[in-house]
């Protein structure tokens, strides 16, 4: 057998491959051989958090919602990035002061946009 440098891709790939199928192959057989097949209406019900489902599941949603994660998001990340800095304060120097204020007012300055825009008024 010559040996190609894609011949141990070629393992790894059908090994991946076997790690994904066998178990669904598996439950797939199982289920085949000892889950009861006795379908009625009771089992054929939608079965929701024990209520019965009632109208459509297309619901509307406020895109409003989506303006409150984004705006959590941003300040979650900001702290992300001010706690190294005020961890490694004093250590640091006048650049790297200033970089962080225009990173702040950066901030402000969106969240002052998010305000002005009505964003955060929950209504």
């Amino acid at each position: 057998m010559t040996s190609t440098p894609y011949f141990s891709l070629a393992v790894l790939f059908v090994g991946a491959l076997g790690f994904g199928l066998a178990p669904l192959g598996l439950a797939w057989l199982w289920g085949k051989l000892y889950s009861p097949a006795k379908p009625n209406a009771l089992k054929n019900a939608i079965y929701e958090c024990g209520l019965e489902s009632k109208g459509d599941a297309w619901v509307e949603f406020r895109s409003a919602y989506y303006l409150y994660a984004i705006i959590f998001l941003i300040f979650d990340v900001e702290a992300v990035f001010l706690l190294p800095f005020a961890v490694a304060f004093t250590g640091l120097g006048l650049a790297a002061c200033l970089a962080m204020l225009v990173f702040v007012l950066l901030l402000i300055e969106g969240l002052a946009w998010a305000w002005a825009k009505g964003v955060l008024t929950w209504a």
